[in-house]
């Protein structure tokens, strides 16, 4: 070994030995120096830490989804169940093993890794039934104006507007189950019959009241109809074990709704608040419960409003306490919000490229939020690493980031391909969570309870004249007091004036207040505006 050979053996030791781990932890790969990897130096990341959140970043083709799938197939077999989003289809031959072949076991040969081909427990979901997968469903109450105003691409006083909406909805015992059924509510408050009621709604105008129908129409016309209704997904079924211990990968299948990124974005987000709402408090765990990865997360960011963004960040500072990891993938960390950024420990940067004055922009702003580093030129090396190289630092077990490491990944030992589409519809003909889910429920609400009022009133029919019949019995003669008992009687209040004056009362009215008040507090809303679950 020559003095520039041994030189750089011995920093790529002195870089690894900060990646040590006492507790478990995902094999990411060997530290690069002097131009080349040391299988011996090994780059980890601790599972206790995975729940101080990561990103994956890198211009397209540096290897950012074998990242990803690298990084899954770990979680799941280390038991930790993991939802992510499958854009291309390019994730879904994690349900398959992989195949050997020259370049694998050269990868294997410089990182280090015994590799194997292997298949993990996958778990195919699609939006609404559209695509391969169990469908997945939210109704519209739970869903929320908030996320809702995103995906409508609505300005801030239209989504202040909407929150009035679903407020008169909850308030009224209007069930929003469905696109439909907030569209009758919009078109009822507009109505002649419904003004009155819009009225007395605070800020909503029939104006905006118009304009936010007409986008729920063109929604609808997109075919976003189909994700909103019953059965709504739990958030239990996506936090589930093989039963061999394996996490189970839910993969929610999107390349048949590409072309609605506003929608399938924000629905991932709504999956992750609800999430936040029905977890409890865990505090630190030597691995977390749940590993949440946002592919192609500049479309969660891209014109979000100031309510939706802040909801993010306090989303993704809290979910930590609950056991729950967060990863966004992305072109550029600038992709990602500032407030977002600072919270992601735990980073994986592939190549960026500098074809314009922007990127080179982006690049020194990247370079910034990198620990600095005696080892490398980080802006060097941010523009030289290969395909399946990263720059990587993480947060030890003590919470401390890691210095910068040029690092060689593994390759993933499931299927780097899309599986094959008979195999895919047999393991979604035999989840466990067909039964559930697979098929629409449509039961009464909002859009059949205004139905029902505005539908024409029936004449009620005359009755029949009863006919007279003979008295078969004998007449009695009256009592001798009769006529003090009919006095005794007139002095009496009838019936429905005892009714009518108790209703009147004030101990009434005080009672039915303390009730409806009751009964409005059991709807209450999260941070996205979704619904709380009691």
């Amino acid at each position: 070994m020559t003095q520039p050979e041994a030189a750089a053996s011995e920093t790529a030791g002195r870089i690894a030995a900060e990646y040590a781990t006492e507790g478990p932890a995902v094999e990411l790969g060997s530290v690069v120096h002097g131009g080349a990897p040391h299988p011996g130096a090994s780059v980890r990341m601790p599972l206790a830490m995975l729940n101080r959140h990561g990103l994956i970043a890198g211009a397209t083709g540096t290897g950012k989804t074998k990242t990803l799938q690298l990084i899954a197939e770990q979680l799941s077999a280390a038991g930790v169940p993991v939802v992510l989003a499958d854009i291309k289809g390019d994730l879904s031959g994690l349900l398959a093993p992989g195949a050997a072949n020259d370049r694998i076991t050269a990868r294997a040969e410089q990182t280090g890794d015994a590799w194997a081909g292997t298949g993990y427990p996958v778990e195919y979901l699609s939006l609404g039934g559209i695509g391969p997968g169990v469908p997945v469903r939210a109704t519209m109450t739970d869903f929320g104006p908030v996320l809702l105003s995103k995906v409508l691409d609505l300005n801030p006083t239209q989504e202040s507007s909407l929150g009035l909406i679903f407020h008169y909805a909850d308030t009224t015992g209007l069930p929003l189950l469905d696109l439909k059924d907030l569209r009758s509510v919009v078109g009822w408050l507009i109505s002649d019959e419904g003004k009155p009621e819009l009225k007395n709604l605070g800020g909503l105008s029939s104006a905006t009241a118009g304009v936010i129908l007409r986008e729920l129409i063109g929604l609808e016309q997109l075919g976003g109809d189909v994700f909103f209704g019953e059965p709504e997904w739990e958030p239990a079924d996506i936090m589930r074990t093989a039963p061999d211990g394996r996490g189970v990968i839910s993969a929610v299948e999107l390349a048949a709704v590409q072309d609605r990124p506003a929608l399938f974005s924000t629905f991932l987000m709504w999956l992750l608040a609800e999430l936040f709402e029905e977890l409890p408090e865990v505090g630190d765990l030597d691995k977390p419960k749940l590993v949440f990865f946002f592919d192609e997360a500049h479309l969660l960011f891209s014109n979000a409003s100031k309510a939706f963004l802040e909801s993010v960040t306090q989303t993704v500072r809290l979910i930590r306490s609950k056991g729950v990891g967060i990863f966004f993938v992305t072109q550029n960390p600038t992709d990602v919000p500032s407030p977002v950024l600072g919270q992601l420990g735990n980073r994986v940067q592939h190549a960026l490229r500098t074809f314009t004055p922007e990127d080179a922009k982006a690049l020194r702003k990247t370079v910034s939020t990198f620990p600095e580093s005696d080892d490398y030129d980080l802006e060097e090396m941010l523009t030289s690493l290969g395909t399946g190289e990263a720059a990587v630092t993480v947060l030890t077990e003590r919470g401390a980031p890691t210095p910068v490491a040029w690092t060689m990944l593994r390759a993933p030992r499931s299927l780097m391909s899309p599986v094959d589409p008979a195999v895919m519809q047999a393991a979604v003909a035999a989840s466990p969570l067909q039964p559930k889910y697979g098929q629409p429920v449509d039961r009464e609400s909002a859009y059949e309870r205004l139905a029902a009022r505005l539908a024409p009133k029936a004449p009620a029919p005359e009755p029949a004249p009863e006919p007279e019949l003979p008295n078969p019995w004998p007449e009695i003669p009256e009592p001798e007091d009769a006529p003090r008992r009919r006095s005794r009687r007139q002095d009496q209040p009838p019936e429905d004036d005892v009714v009518s004056t108790v209703l009147g009362s004030a101990a009434f009215r005080s009672f039915a207040r303390s009730a409806a008040s009751a009964l409005g507090r059991e709807l209450t809303r999260g941070l996205f505006g979704n619904r709380r679950r009691r």
